[in-house]
């Protein structure tokens, strides 16, 4: 059998003919053209503005605004005090995260150590954590302690 025009098939289109809107009732789009009757989205140029809610209070003005906003790749420290390590440690003495969470000054060591300034110290300590405040490490030695940065 020869091949011949009317046996030929499509190999499938990777396009789809578009919609022909409003070309009569027998392509299925004719009359109100897919729109319906009557209303605000059927007429030309109509429908609502995006974010419009019907007027209710639309969530672009439902939410807070100008408060800025929380950094969620900001690292969190476990903070202690000078004045509650001398607490534990009155004559001196190696204090690390790991002491801390001992002694129960911290809870755990899932968040690095940040020592921060605040008591006066007089005893010699030799102190490890990831961060220390200025004035925390000043303190620390001029008392006779040291630091240790944990990386």
């Amino acid at each position: 059998m020869t091949m011949q025009n009317h046996t030929l098939s499509s190999a499938g289109s990777k396009t789809r003919k578009r919609k022909r809107i409003g070309r009569g009732d027998a392509s299925g789009n004719g009359s109100y053209s897919g729109k319906g009757m009557k209303g605000q989205k059927s007429r030309s140029g109509g429908g609502v503005r995006p974010g419009f809610e019907g007027g209710q209070l639309p969530l672009i003005k439902r939410l807070p605004s100008l408060r800025g906003f929380t950094n969620i790749f900001k690292t969190q420290y476990h903070a202690v005090n000078l004045d509650t390590i001398l607490k534990m440690y009155p004559n001196g003495g190696d204090v690390s995260p790991g002491t801390l969470v001992e002694t129960g000054v911290l809870k755990d060591q899932k968040l690095p150590l940040k020592v921060l300034g605040r008591g006066e110290i007089n005893v010699n300590l030799k102190v490890s954590a990831h961060k220390f405040t200025k004035s925390a490490k000043q303190k620390i030695e001029t008392a006779g302690g040291t630091i240790q940065v944990i990386e």
